[in-house]
């Protein structure tokens, strides 16, 4: 089976080319987006828009279900993307309460970039996280 993204697969550009995302954020943050307008009633239409993508919002949907179906990510990544792709933001980690949903962002991104960088959807910078490792105290533990 090949990764690599057939010319066919693609969406026609209308004689545009098609341009990439910089990072898997921004691609998440496309597809929520393109998601929410067409619960709304929006018509999604390939190549409308102002920068012609790669992908449909769909592709990526399919990338995280494959993730998912895999057991690369769990059920609360999936829904930690949802909540906070609705909200087109980012965990904050400094907060205490956004502490353990950036965790599972950012474990979920990482899961989610190589797939979409195969796909010719992502073509930006590799993902930058701490390689230091932060400990959690358990709730109950006597440290």
């Amino acid at each position: 089976m090949s990764m690599a993204p057939r010319p066919a697969s693609l969406p026609a550009a209308r004689g545009r080319k098609a341009e990439p995302f910089r990072s898997v954020e921004e691609a998440w943050f496309w597809t929520m987006a393109a998601l929410i307008a067409r619960r709304d009633g929006a018509r999604i239409v390939s190549g409308a828009g102002l920068v012609t993508r790669p992908c449909e919002p769909d592709d990526v949907v399919k990338c995280l279900d494959r993730l998912y179906r895999q057991r690369r990510i769990e059920l609360q990544h999936a829904r930690i993307l949802r909540l906070w792709g609705e909200r087109q933001q980012v965990p904050d980690p400094r907060a205490p309460r956004e502490r353990g949903d950036w965790r599972l962002w950012r474990e979920a991104m990482s899961r989610l970039d190589w797939p979409l960088r195969v796909k010719g959807i992502v073509d930006g910078p590799a993902l930058a996280f701490p390689e230091d490792a932060e400990i959690l105290d358990f709730p109950g533990s006597a440290r």
